[in-house]
């Protein structure tokens, strides 16, 4: 007999299988970035995305509502999205989610209608919609399963002739965005939407599949945050405390207000977001309890920890990463006090690199989020930074393409203070931004003066190759040093210098004036003053100077202004 509908426990099945598909094939969508460069990251980013939700959902009941699966699953996605590929991931759950949550049951034309909305919902978070993307895939599997809602009664021949117009708009990727074409690849962010519906398919027709990511997983975030070093001298409120309240009435502005007001008379480093039927908590005090109970009056808890920091201290030697977390949460308690001064205007920069970093500071930054080319933050690394800066507009620099929508996603949620996202997408970007900024200007006067400052840089990356591949009308193979522009591949060679050489060549025109180069972690001094001398001679009317970035895959990142 065939089978018409999906209850809540058959769907939570098929988004945990979607979302283990997508982690068991993320290297090979990794593989498939047009550009062959050792960051490819659009399989990472989507499965960071997707654990974030799969770990809300696995943590609740097997019983559960589809109500409560798809607050888990809009909230865990949104939160943990990175990258473009990871943001609109999200983006598609959101306005799926936002559609079948009132249903307690889920036929084909609820289905059909929950993937229009999810398509809609997701060119809409996107600024210029390209199509050969995750979007045209997502569009074409929304359109058939609008035209079969009005025949079909049978879900498996449903999902299996939606899975066929999905794979075919994929294939047809390529012929859509030439640079696919000329890599011989179909588009990632695609692949990955298709592997996260096939996974989920597969569940529905009962295959087994192994879910054991689901216990003990992390969110994206919070694997990340790691334990924090301090001294247990520093420590005046001892428990790391975190939950989410599923909000069972209607939270306002105000009530945000007073409940910061009240968690922080009874702790500091606090973290409050708030995300339409949820609010997610971090707050460090001595009575978690009391932190509880201010929750259950407004829902129920979940995802509830609690960490003794000063046990913590005595258990675990002292790393690296436990330095920078105890540095961020030092920035944090300093920012949540009561008494300190509420600036007119804070900045948060994504950074590869310490000398990267170390200008960033120079430049008045006030939070620095580690990612960027090798790691893009999430929505919910740029909100905690946020909530870092206490000041009444905050600028961020993303740095990166890829790290924009994200940016920008962390920006509709945050209502207590003006967020400006600057649209840089390079670090050189983000320091003449940086150095272009004015107090004397409004934020919208210094949004505008910021974007035409960075329009004037153009940035060259000089990196390897992982893979053998063919773009803007390059052979590239393995290990050879790659410059790649704002717009595509400039030079291949097999010598940093001349590789260097010839994309200065391609980019510096009668207007240029200065080369700045920002060498990496793995390119030694005396490298870059060779190279340095090289530039200086090949162009004698521009001013070249050096900078240690200390990034991490790129030998130098060079900057023409």
């Amino acid at each position: 007999m065939a089978v018409s509908t999906i209850d809540s426990r058959m769907l939570r099945r098929m988004f945990l299988t979607g979302a283990k598909n997508l982690e068991l094939q993320k290297e090979w969508i990794n593989q498939l970035n047009v550009f062959p460069v050792p960051d490819g990251d659009t399989g990472t980013n989507m499965t960071l995305t997707i654990m974030s939700a799969a770990q809300e959902v696995s943590t609740l009941p097997e019983d559960a509502t589809i109500e409560m699966l798809s607050k888990a699953i809009s909230g865990g996605s949104l939160r943990g999205a990175r990258g473009n590929s990871g943001v609109i991931l999200s983006q598609l759950f959101r306005g799926f989610t936002k559609s079948i949550r009132e249903h307690d049951e889920l036929n084909i034309p609820i289905i059909a209608g929950a993937m229009e909305r999810a398509v809609e919902t997701a060119y809409k978070a996107v600024m210029k919609p390209k199509e050969g993307t995750i979007l045209t895939v997502a569009k074409a599997m929304a359109a058939a399963a609008a035209e079969l809602a009005e025949s079909s009664e049978n879900l498996e021949a449903f999902f299996a002739e939606v899975l066929a117009k999905g794979q075919e708009a994929l294939d047809s990727t390529p012929e859509l965005l030439p640079v696919l074409k000329e890599a011989g690849v179909v588009d990632s962010g695609g692949e990955g939407l298709m592997a996260v519906l096939r996974g989920a398919v597969d569940a529905f027709l009962g295959k087994e599949i192994d879910l054991s990511f689901a216990e003990g997983a992390k969110p994206a975030a919070e694997a990340q945050e790691g334990r924090k070093e301090i001294s247990t001298d520093d420590i005046k409120f001892g428990y790391c405390t975190e939950f989410i309240i599923n909000l069972e009435k209607p939270f306002s502005e105000e009530d945000e207000e007073k409940m910061k007001e009240y968690f922080l008379s009874i702790g500091d480093s606090l973290v409050l977001v708030a995300d339409e039927d949820i609010v997610k908590i971090h707050v460090h005090t001595n009575h978690p309890g009391d932190a509880f109970e201010k929750g259950l009056e407004y829902g129920n808890l979940c995802r509830m920890k609690v960490d003794n920091m000063r046990i913590e201290h005595e258990e675990k030697l002292f790393n690296e990463a436990e330095k920078r977390a105890a540095k961020e949460r030092e920035e944090a308690k300093k920012a949540s006090k009561d008494d300190s001064p509420l600036k007119d205007a804070g900045f948060i920069s994504v950074t590869i690199g310490e000398g990267m970093s170390e200008i960033f500071k120079g430049l008045g930054v006030d939070v620095l989020i580690e990612g960027g080319q090798t790691m893009n933050p999430s929505t919910d690394d740029m909100l905690n930074a946020i909530s870092k800066v206490h000041a009444r507009t905050v600028y961020i620099l993303p740095n990166n393409k890829n790290v924009i929508l994200a940016a920008n996603q962390a920006k509709d949620l945050v209502t207590d203070c003006e967020v400006v996202v600057v649209p840089t997408k390079t670090v050189p970007q983000g320091i003449s931004a940086m150095i272009s900024y004015s107090p004397d200007r409004s934020a919208k006067e210094n949004l505008s003066a910021m974007s035409e400052e960075i329009s004037l840089v153009k940035t060259i990356e000089i990196t390897y190759a992982v893979r053998e591949t063919k773009i803007d009308g390059k052979e590239i193979h393995v290990d050879d040093i790659m410059a790649i522009g704002d717009d595509g591949i400039l030079a291949v060679g097999s010598d940093i210098k001349a590789v260097a050489l010839e994309a200065l060549n391609a980019v510096v025109d009668d207007d240029s004036e200065l080369i700045s180069v920002y060498n990496g972690k793995d390119y030694p001094k005396e490298s870059t003053d060779e190279l340095v001398d090289s530039l200086a001679e090949s162009f004698p009317d521009m001013d070249v100077e050096a900078n240690y970035g200390g990034q991490p895959i790129y030998y130098c990142i060079l900057s023409v202004e």
